[in-house]
């Protein structure tokens, strides 16, 4: 759950993946320095045939756009591997609600489910959270699609509906999340999320208040900034309450006392009223959760129309970047026993702070080209990169955009930042990679080259 997230208006993309079994050879290409054949390294094919994945045959169409990149990284469940670091904070957040959060029996109130298959319907993943047909959040361009009707999710509360119609009341769901995004420090195609929802009864959420026995959860009145039409003022204003004060007691759990916090304003499409915790550490305002009180709609077409509730998400690798100081995103996917060995600790609540790695040199080289006339998207782009380059790639900025000013035609140059994590790359064995690179970005995005 993020503003920013569900803003932003992205594009089409404009090619299909090929047949998934030349990963590999392009990886012991690069492994051995020898310059991968862009024909095997660039995610395109025909229409027709299927996706297999996690032994599920998806038939291809005009809307698949997976890579191989993406599909390497189905099924690794980082937050599942004992003493990861992504792993730890999963294992704080449920230690801190099994011993906060107690049912009538004495056992925890939150249920947890940490290993619901990635894949989900577009329904799940858009039209049960009444995200519109229209909205920006379902293009092609954020997104990454097996087909018209199958996805990777994009956010964990695609299983908030279907958890609800099963009767559950309060539960988290951890997996991994996919989304078409820039290339930098912070942001990943696949990355973590934690979601919870909290359901409540009238005899629940009134309780402990006096007199509570005439109070009611709903009313027929118009929607406000502060409410929904159905949700008495009562009502909203407890679920409000307790979905507050049960972040800031995770906050404070996870950063410790004294933290400040804030909260911001939001819309997302299945919450209202709706908010972003933001937490000031180390003198820096930061954004770390999404919030609100679930859309009525959403909880009666699950079959919990007594019911009223809230919902929060949040990424792991935020908290984890902010709690350890990791401050590259591809840290997570290491393999290096020299990352991974500072967060086995007995205890999950141990204080780690990350000692980074030595810093190789970076290796720096430009792609520029000449844009075709139209279906071209950075994402389309960005995708390539990743494909091709691997974890090689630390960053990608577009430096110069330039437009011709007889032919139209627009330019656009990128620099493209390469730097292994673990040893020094030569220019020799990037500038293969980066060759492949200019032949695949020709030949699949249909762009003329400036080489």
């Amino acid at each position: 759950m993020a503003c920013s997230g569900l803003r932003r208006v992205a594009h089409a993309s404009t090619y299909l993946m090929r047949m998934v079994g030349t990963a590999s050879r392009c990886r012991q290409r690069w492994a051995s320095g020898t310059r991968p054949d862009a024909s095997e390294c660039t995610a395109r094919g025909a229409a027709g045939g299927v996706v297999e994945l996690l032994g599920q045959a998806y038939p291809r169409d005009d809307h698949t756009n997976l890579t191989r990149k993406v599909l390497s990284k189905v099924g690794r469940n980082l937050h599942n591997q004992r003493h990861h670091p992504l792993w730890l904070i999963k294992e704080r957040v449920k230690e801190h609600f099994y011993k906060q959060y107690m049912g009538r029996f004495g056992t925890p109130l939150f249920s947890v489910y940490d290993n619901l298959p990635p894949v989900v319907t577009t329904w799940q993943n858009f039209d049960s959270l009444l995200i519109a047909a229209d909205h920006p959040s379902r293009k092609k361009g954020d997104n990454y699609y097996l087909n018209r009707t199958h996805m990777l999710r994009a956010h964990t509360s695609a299983h908030q509906w279907d958890l609800v119609h099963s009767g559950l009341d309060s539960f988290l769901v951890v997996g991994d999340v996919y989304r078409r995004d820039q290339i930098d420090a912070q942001h990943y195609p696949v990355f973590h999320q934690l979601e919870a929802v909290r359901l409540f009864s009238r005899h629940e959420l009134f309780a402990g208040v006096k007199d509570g026995e005439s109070l009611q959860l709903f009313e027929q009145s118009s929607r406000s900034a502060h409410k929904q039409e159905t949700h008495t003022m009562e009502a909203m204003k407890l679920v409000e309450f307790d979905l507050k004060q049960t972040l800031t007691r995770l906050v404070t759990h996870l950063f410790g006392d004294g933290l400040e916090i804030r909260w911001v304003d939001c819309y997302f499409p299945f919450t209202h009223p709706s908010f972003e915790m933001e937490i000031n550490f180390h003198g820096e305002w930061l954004e770390v959760l999404g919030c609100g009180v679930m859309e009525q709609q959403l909880v009666n077409s699950a079959g919990a129309q007594e019911k009223i509730g809230w919902a929060f998400g949040l990424g792991l690798e935020r908290l984890a970047m902010i709690l350890y100081d990791i401050p590259d995103i591809r840290l997570f996917w290491s393999e290096d026993e020299r990352f991974l060995k500072q967060f086995h600790v007995s205890d999950i609540n141990q204080t780690v702070k990350f000692q980074p790695l030595s810093k190789y040199p970076a290796v720096i080289n430009d792609i520029s080209f000449w844009l075709p006339p139209e279906n071209y998207t950075e994402n389309d782009f960005y995708d390539l990169v990743r494909t091709i380059g691997g974890d090689l790639v630390e960053q990608v900025d577009l430096i110069d955009k330039f437009e011709h000013p007889k032919t139209l035609k627009t330019s656009h140059c990128y620099r493209i930042t390469y730097r292994h994590m673990e040893r020094t790359l030569t220019q020799q064995e990037v500038q293969g990679i980066h060759q492949a690179m200019q032949e695949a970005v020709v030949r699949v995005l249909g762009v003329e080259g400036r080489f």
